[in-house]
C-alpha cells in the first residue's frame, strides 16, 4: 500500500505539505514520477514546476541521497531500507475545475498534480490521509473512511480529485439505481429541486442512449466562484465543474451553463473515460499522448452535451438553437479553419491548444468536432431512411472497444460510420476532418435535411460587418483582437493587439463603434492607433463590394413542412 499524508502548516500561504509513506521496499532505487500532464486537458502541465523541497527519510528519520533524473522524476536510494518517508509540499493557489487550491476555508486536490507515482508499485492501493479540521466534510467518489481517502490503485487515485471543507453543500439524487451526488462549494443557494429535475431529465436520457452505466455511484463536485466562470473536467466517477457567479447559479445564462457543462462532463464517463483512442490506452503521464480525434472525444461530446439536454426536455428547440448558433459563429469566425483541419487541430492541441495563438493558424476541436458530429448525424439518418444515427456509431465504440479495454483507431471511426450508415464516407473525413476546410456546404445539407432555416443576420457590430475586425474594451479606448484576411482593416494595416484611441480626431471613450457608425459613409476613417507603443494614423476605407466579414448565423424551425418536421423530431430523440 502506498500512503500520502496531506496536511496545510499555514492555510493561507496555499502549500499542501505531503509526507509519501512507501513501505515493504525490496530494491536499492525506487523512481518516483509525478505526472506532466492531466487528462481532459491536453497539453503539458509540468506540475512539478509547483514542488518545493524535497526529502527522504529511512525508518530511523535519517536522511537519504536522490537524484533528480528530469524535470519530474525523482530516483531515491532505497539500499537498506524497508521503508523510506518522502516529504514535500505542493503550492496550490489556482482554483479552477483541474487544479489544486488551498486556504482558510478549503483543500481541494486534483491527486494528478501533486501525487507522486512510485515505479513499479502503482496497481497498489492507495490511501490519503488528510489532517484537516472536523469540521470539514469531504466529497469525493473515492472510498472515505473518516478523513483516510481509498483508491483501488494509482490510475483511481489521480482520476478522483476531491474536496474537503466546511461549507460543502450536497444533495443526491438516483437514476437507475445509480446514486448521483450534487456537491457545491462557495458562495451559493442551490435550487435542489430545480437542479436534480433537470440533472435527472439529462442523467436518465444518457443511460437510455447508452443503454446502461460502467459505474455504481457518480459524483459532481462544482466549485463555485463569486465571478463568471465556466470549466469542467471529466473523470470516470466524477467531474469538477467550476462555474461562476454563485449569485447567478440558479437561472439565466449561468444556470445554463450548469446544464450544458454537467451534461458534456457526464457524457464524457464513457465518451474517453472508458471509449479511449489507441494513443491514450493507457494514459502515460509522462509525455505528451498525441492523437488525431480530438473531434470525436471532445467534438462528440460537445455535440451530445448540448443535443441531450434538447431531447431530454431540459432545453427547447429556441435553447438548442442558441447554443448551436454560438458554435457556429465560432467556427465562421475563425479562419484557422482554412489552416488547420479539425484532426491535425487535436494533434496540435499539445502545443497551443488552449490559448489564442497566433492569428489564422488552428481551429478549435469542441466546437469544430461538434459540427462534425451534427452533419455525420444527418448523413447516417439520410442514408438509413432514419433509421439510424450517429448514436449508433457511439455505442458500437463503447460496445467494441470501451467495454472490452481496447483503444480504437482513426480508421476505426471511419469504418463504423460506413458501416452503420451503408455508405463510403471516407470522401467527407478526407474533405472535411483531415482537410482545412469550411463546413458551409455540408452544413446547409444538414439543416436543409431537418427543416431548419440558416440565416445568415448582418453583424451588429460596425467594426465587425464593413471593416472585418474584432475588439474588446480597454479602459475608455478598444483594442483589437481579430482581423479578417484581406478586409479592410487588414488591407489599412490594423491587426490584433492594437489599441485604437480616436475616430477622425475624436478620443474614443468606450463609444468605438458608435463614432465608427457616425462617420460610416466618409469615403475614409483616420484612426488613432496605438501599436506597440507607437502612435499611428491608418485609413480605413469600406469594401466597395459591400461584403461582410463576420455575420451572425441564425437558426430557425421550418414548421411547415411535415416531412422534414418528421425527420426533426426522430433526430431529436437522440
Amino acid at each position: 500500500m502506498i500512503k500520502y499524508l496531506m496536511n496545510q502548516k499555514n492555510p493561507s500561504s496555499h502549500y499542501i505539505y505531503i509526507d509519501l509513506i512507501i513501505d515493504t521496499i525490496k530494491s536499492d532505487t525506487l523512481r518516483l514520477q509525478l505526472p506532466a500532464w492531466r487528462p481532459g486537458r491536453y497539453e503539458l502541465g509540468n506540475f512539478a514546476k509547483n514542488v518545493k523541497r524535497v526529502d527522504a527519510f529511512n525508518e530511523k528519520n535519517e536522511a537519504i541521497p536522490y537524484t533528480k533524473l528530469n524535470k519530474d522524476l525523482w530516483e531515491i536510494n532505497t539500499k537498506n531500507c524497508n521503508y523510506i518517508k518522502v516529504t514535500y509540499s505542493y503550492y496550490a493557489a489556482e482554483l479552477n475545475a483541474g487544479a489544486c487550491f488551498a486556504d482558510t476555508m478549503q483543500l481541494y486536490v486534483n491527486p494528478v498534480h501533486c501525487c507522486l507515482a512510485v515505479e513499479g508499485r502503482t496497481h497498489e492501493e492507495h490511501q490519503v490521509e488528510l489532517q484537516v479540521p472536523d469540521t470539514y466534510k469531504i466529497a469525493t467518489s473515492m472510498v472515505v473512511d473518516g478523513k483516510t481517502l481509498k483508491a483501488m490503485n494509482y490510475e483511481e487515485l489521480v482520476d478522483s480529485p476531491f474536496i474537503a471543507s466546511a461549507n460543502i453543500q450536497s444533495d443526491v439524487y438516483t437514476e437507475n439505481n445509480i446514486k448521483f451526488h450534487l456537491h457545491f462549494v462557495g458562495e451559493c443557494k442551490p435550487d435542489w429541486q430545480k437542479i436534480k429535475t433537470d440533472f435527472s431529465a439529462f442523467t436518465r436520457k444518457q443511460l437510455e442512449f447508452w443503454g446502461g452505466c460502467p459505474v455504481d455511484d457518480y459524483h459532481f463536485l462544482f466549485q463555485v466562484l463569486p465571478h463568471k466562470f465556466y470549466h469542467g473536467v471529466e473523470h470516470q466517477k466524477n467531474t469538477v465543474i467550476a462555474i461562476g457567479p454563485g449569485y447567478a447559479i440558479n437561472g439565466g445564462a449561468t444556470y445554463e451553463d450548469i446544464l450544458g457543462v454537467g451534461c458534456h462532463e457526464l457524457f464524457h464517463t464513457w465518451n474517453i473515460k472508458y471509449i479511449r483512442p489507441a494513443e491514450m490506452l493507457p494514459y502515460d503521464y509522462t509525455k505528451e499522448n498525441y492523437a488525431r480525434t480530438g473531434y470525436v472525444y471532445e467534438g462528440f461530446t460537445t455535440y451530445y452535451g448540448d443535443k441531450l439536454l434538447l431531447s431530454s426536455s431540459v432545453f427547447s428547440n429556441e435553447d438548442y438553437f442558441k447554443t448551436l448558433q454560438e458554435r457556429l459563429v465560432k467556427h465562421f469566425h475563425n479562419f484557422g479553419r482554412y489552416n488547420l483541419s479539425v484532426a491535425h487541430s487535436s494533434w496540435e492541441t499539445w502545443l497551443d491548444g488552449y490559448v489564442p495563438g497566433v492569428p489564422y493558424r488552428k481551429t478549435n476541436i469542441y466546437d469544430e468536432g461538434n459540427l462534425i458530429a451534427f452533419i455525420l448525424d444527418t448523413k447516417i439518418m439520410r442514408a438509413t431512411s432514419n433509421k439510424k444515427c450517429l448514436r449508433d456509431v457511439c455505442v458500437l465504440l463503447y460496445e467494441r472497444f470501451g467495454k472490452k479495454n481496447k483503444g480504437y483507431s482513426e480508421q476505426d471511426i471511419i469504418g463504423l460510420v460506413n458501416e452503420v450508415s451503408g455508405e463510403n464516407h471516407t470522401e467527407f473525413f478526407t474533405n472535411f476532418v483531415y482537410t482545412p476546410n469550411d463546413f458551409e456546404v455540408p452544413l446547409k445539407e444538414a439543416f436543409d435535411y431537418l427543416g431548419i432555416e440558416f440565416h445568415k443576420e448582418k453583424n451588429v457590430h460596425t467594426c465587425e460587418h464593413y471593416f472585418g475586425f474584432k475588439v474588446m474594451d480597454n479602459g475608455p479606448f478598444v483594442r483589437v483582437t481579430l482581423v479578417a484576411p484581406y478586409s479592410p482593416a487588414w488591407k489599412s494595416g490594423l491587426f490584433a493587439g492594437d489599441e485604437i484611441m480616436a475616430v477622425n480626431g475624436i478620443m474614443v471613450k468606450n463609444n468605438f463603434n458608435h463614432w465608427l457608425q457616425y462617420f460610416l459613409n466618409e469615403d475614409e476613417i483616420h484612426l488613432t492607433v496605438n501599436s506597440n507603443e507607437h502612435l499611428k494614423t491608418l485609413i480605413l476605407q469600406k469594401d466597395k463590394k459591400g461584403n461582410s466579414y463576420f455575420f451572425n448565423p441564425v437558426l430557425k424551425l421550418n414548421s411547415s413542412n411535415p416531412e422534414t418536421l418528421k425527420r426533426f423530431e426522430v433526430w431529436k430523440k437522440f
